[in-house]
């Protein structure tokens, strides 16, 4: 950022002519000129309109009057890239003189042009504060245009918009501050041009300050001269200092500069030559704009406009709509002696050395392989990201309710006005914390505005976006209807309500009272990328840093914007974003679908962070391989032995801070069925590093089946009733006192002869007794109260069923041993199913996303949110190798890398010997890397149908996974 400032302020500081007027193009431009005939020359003048998304018969029409009469270049509108390519191929062999291609890409090809990338409107670029953004995106624009075979930009737009009610500037404007409109159109300009692109600022004189639109009629200004000399004219003449390529001249009426009834500023000679070319000192290109809009066409016939803006001193006549009349209309204008063959010379040797220029001295056709994947790469696409993130205007914050805080105390909901269907914004809010959900429409009525005040009045925190506005005023204030104020109104008097604005920014105007928010957000526009990145500042992800960049009333004047700080909760990125080439990461998708394809998972969801930035969280695949439903981002998971660090070892590092809990005591001492028995002295140092003799496992289901394979009586019964209250599984019902014979044959069983290390569930089955012994308090409501609802992990629970739809819950095995079933929504593992579902070894249910909530507070030592939810040092220490000496690797209660920089190992080869998780028996695995903060979660179920299904491990899909983001790192350091 300092250097491109002080690449600007040496810019400012120095005079520059348009870059194509150096005298090495002339030989080029004038042995074409020397070739061409003088209706040819004529022809060099005129750019026709062309369309990629319009029938044959106007490609064959575009293409007549390019053989035919020569004509200098075409702007192409709406349509598709791979279309227009090869139209624009097509063209350029059928011309003599190499065609000059142009397109409106304010801003960027996307506003022509789909299956290309969207950037921001200018008005919300007009916020921004580091105009090396600007830059980076004329860079990019320039880069894009040049792959599509586009030579001319028509943009950026440098009006000054001071007119809110203006009808076709407004959001395509940089804002109403001339400086703020010169700094940011430098930047665009400057990134385009330096990288071969011609820009063309418009619309001269000044297009801001108009009540009406020039498509549909011709605007009066009314504005002295020196008015527009210190306001309108200020941003181009700073561009024109700077070595502006092209200049796009607008249909207005200006008296102060020529009072003939209504003649359009485009074709003033006292505007156009005496002004812009004498006056200012301008020596580029100089575009009409299109001939054929009505406040030009409507008062002169095809042809004799076209001549008109020639001897007003145009260079290029833009959407010249009849060839041959103008031609024609300009020869008899020369015969009259209103021009003369020199001064057409003069201007088509300009534009053939802007053509030398871009390079149609030795053009090359367009290549139309991966084009449409070129110009949609991730580095054009994190581009975006950035510049839609810093545009984000934070234009009230009550006592500081934003970043929202205090999760767990506060009951909070969505609503979207002006539709029916739930958007991209309320998704995006629902990946930090569980919340309702409501819309209403913009046809909605009083009825349903009543309903909603009932329905929302237990809500603490209402997150309003608002949806389906016009980019235009339009005299309906840009969609707002009454009861959408009125509902917003009644919200605000009682509940506290953050206000999310998608669209023009001058329609804050049209909502009565939203000065009254107690937060208030301006995101200029709707798009997918704008409500994801709202709902990420909304809880502290991302930062706040955009000024508004106009004066919408008494209440939002520009340059408000207040900031907030990034990094509070986990952010959603793209690779880039953690500098990592999403190209580096294909090798993820690729061992994904060779699992599925080997069989070894049928599905699966992977999220990859890094310093708490999520770039990386893809679903794959199918629940089951009958491939009936798609695995989602937000399905759940039976997270198997993950359970162990996520519920019994996250509750013990909890009490260990609060002081009621130290791994060098015993497990008598906090749990007193213990006493006694052979267990009561085994210390929890030990317990945790499975080195305290415990047995692995215990069989328990095997003792409720007779030798015929019936359940014995008084076990399992196929109906619920208050003695067998406790489900199982599906139609499996067990006594509601058994969980007390499961414990007791724990602390019964045998020690292991021989010390040493051995994995074992037992203790993990008794650390919900332990934690409630403790806290007097149900294990999963501890768990529950103290980290999950603090952290927003909704999901992360015990029995799915109970709360979620089983479309959202991936089933695992076919059990055809114990419950004679497939498995979906009651827990895989035998002994926690036994237990009605819940137990500290296994049985809690997830998504990666909430899971890795979970794991970040891992990575970050207990804090998360700014919220010390787990003592410092607590985790820090428990994640450390206790035994290394002895040969045991792992942590307390986490697993470590038994083998680092071993491809066969538990944890991927480059991950250091500081790293820590722990995987699960269903396929389930989790991995943190404190030294490149990195959290990795994979989700799957590899036991479905069968746990005999040992792919997964065959193929080391976990770790390998991990490995490519590690490699990936390498390439990028490699690179620096």
């Amino acid at each position: 950022m300092a250097f491109f400032l002080q690449a600007i302020s040496l810019l400012m500081a120095q005079e520059q002519a348009p870059p194509f007027l150096d005298e090495q193009y002339q030989p080029w431009a004038d042995s074409v000129l020397a070739t061409l005939s003088p209706e040819e020359r004529i022809a060099q003048l005129i750019m026709i309109p062309a369309y990629s998304n319009k029938d044959q018969v106007h490609v064959d029409s575009i293409s007549g009057l390019v053989r035919k009469y020569g004509v200098g270049g075409i702007i192409f509108f709406q349509g598709g890239p791979v279309r227009q390519a090869h139209m624009i191929n097509r063209f350029q062999e059928e011309t003599k003189v190499p065609l000059m291609i142009g397109l409106d890409g304010e801003w960027g090809l996307r506003m022509r042009l789909d299956s290309t990338v969207r950037y921001p409107y200018q008005m919300a670029l007009g916020g921004i504060s580091d105009e090396g953004l600007l830059y980076d995106m004329g860079k990019e624009v320039a880069r894009q245009a040049k792959r599509s075979g586009i030579h001319v930009n028509f943009a950026p737009v440098v009006d000054v918009n001071n007119n809110a009610n203006n009808p076709v500037i407004g959001f395509r404007s940089f804002g109403e501050e001339k400086e703020n409109v010169a700094r940011k159109s430098l930047a665009y300009m400057t990134g385009m041009q330096d990288h071969g692109i011609l820009a063309s600022a418009k619309h001269f004189p000044g297009h801001g300050d108009t009540d009406a639109d020039s498509h549909y009629s011709l605007p009066v200004l009314h504005f002295s001269k020196k008015r527009l000399q210190e306001t309108e004219l200020y941003p181009f003449q700073q561009l024109m200092d700077k070595g502006l390529g092209s200049i796009m001249v607008a249909h207005m009426q200006i008296p102060a500069l020529d009072d003939t009834p209504e003649l359009a500023s485009t074709l003033s000679k006292p505007i156009v030559t005496d002004l812009l070319k004498e006056e200012m000192g301008y020596e580029g290109l100089v575009f009409t704009d299109a001939l054929n809009m009505q406040a030009v066409a409507g008062f002169y016939p095809p042809g004799v406009v076209d001549v008109k803006a020639l001897l007003a001193g145009n260079d290029m006549l833009l959407n010249t709509m009849n060839v041959p009349a103008t031609i024609r209309e300009v020869k008899n204008a020369m015969e009259r002696g209103e021009i003369s063959q020199e001064e057409i010379d003069q201007r088509v040797l300009k534009v053939l050395k802007a053509k030398a220029w871009l390079g149609l001295d030795s053009f090359q056709p367009v290549e139309t392989d991966h084009l449409i994947a070129d110009l949609n790469n991730p580095k054009a696409e994190f581009l975006s990201r950035k510049l839609t993130e810093a545009s984000l205007t934070l234009l009230r914050n009550e006592d500081n309710i934003l970043p929202v805080k205090g999760l767990e105390n506060t009951k909070i909901a969505s609503l979207s006005l002006g539709t029916s269907q739930i958007t991209d914004f309320q998704k995006g809010l629902e990946r930090y914390v569980p919340m309702d959900h409501f819309t209403f429409p913009q046809e909605g009525g009083m009825e349903a505005i009543y309903k909603l005040k009932q329905q929302l009045s237990d809500f603490q925190l209402i997150l309003v976006g608002i949806h389906g506005l016009g980019i235009r005023e339009g005299g309906n204030d840009f969609g707002i209807s009454p009861e959408m104020s009125v509902l917003l109104r009644e919200l605000m008097k009682n509940q506290a309500v953050v206000v999310s604005v998608f669209g023009n920014v001058y329609s804050l105007d049209k909502i009565p009272g939203l000065e009254r928010a107690s937060g208030l957000i301006a995101a200029y526009q709707e798009t997918p990328l704008t409500q994801d990145l709202t709902a990420q500042l909304i809880f502290g992800a991302i930062g706040a840093s955009g000024k508004l960049p106009v004066t919408v009333n008494g209440a939002f004047g520009i340059g408000d914007g207040l900031e907030t700080a990034a990094g509070l909760r986990m952010a959603y990125t793209q690779p880039e974003g953690v500098g990592i080439s999403t190209a580096d990461l294909t090798g993820i998708d690729s061992l994904m679908q060779l699992a599925i394809s080997e069989k070894a998972i049928p599905g699966g969801q992977i999220l990859l962070a890094k310093g708490g930035k999520v770039f990386y969280h893809k679903a794959f695949g199918y629940h089951t391989y009958d491939s009936l439903q798609e695995v989602s981002a937000d399905d759940l998971y039976d997270l198997a032995s993950i359970t162990k660090i996520s519920t019994s070892l996250a509750a013990f590092m909890h009490l260990k801070g609060l002081g009621k809990f130290d791994e060098n005591q015993t497990l008598g001492t906090y749990y007193p069925p213990a006493r006694g028995t052979n267990k009561a002295d085994l210390k929890y140092t030990d317990i945790l590093t499975h080195q305290a003799r415990l047995r692995s496992w215990i069989p328990f289901w095997m003792s409720t089946v007779r030798k015929n394979g019936s359940f014995k009586w008084y076990t399992m019964k196929s109906d619920s009733s208050r003695r067998f209250p406790v489900k199982v599984a599906n139609n499996l019902y067990i006594h509601r006192k058994y969980d007390q014979k499961i414990y007791s044959e724990i602390l019964e069983s045998p020690l292991n002869p021989e010390p040493g290390y051995v994995y074992s569930d037992l203790s993990f089955i008794l650390a919900p007794k332990v934690v409630e012994a403790i806290t007097g308090e149900d294990f999963y409501d501890y768990l529950e109260r103290n980290l999950y609802k603090p952290l927003g992990a909704g999901t992360l629970t015990f029995n799915p069923y109970k709360n979620y739809p089983l479309n959202r819950v991936v089933p695992t095995e076919e059990d055809t041993a114990f419950r004679k079933q497939l498995l979906h929504a009651t827990v895989h593992d035998e002994g926690a199913a036994m237990l009605g579902g819940i137990s500290g070894h296994a049985g809690l249910f997830g998504n990666a996303n909430d899971l890795a909530k979970l794991m970040h507070l891992y990575l970050y030592d207990g804090n998360y949110a700014r919220q010390q939810l787990i003592a410092p040092g607590v985790v820090s220490g428990y994640s450390r190798c206790v035994y290394c000496a002895s040969g045991n690797y792992r942590g307390m209660g986490f697993d470590r890398p038994n083998k680092p920089g071993d491809p066969n190992g538990n944890a991927a080869p480059s991950a250091p010997a500081s790293s820590f998780g722990h995987s699960g028996f269903t396929g389930t695995y989790t991995w943190i890397d404190p030294e490149n903060e990195i959290v990795y979660i994979f989700l799957s179920n590899r036991v479905y149908p069968t746990r005999e299904n040992r792919n997964i491990y065959r193929l080391n899909i976990r770790t390998n996974i991990l490995e490519e983001v590690y490699q990936a790192m390498k390439k990028t350091a490699g690179q620096e």
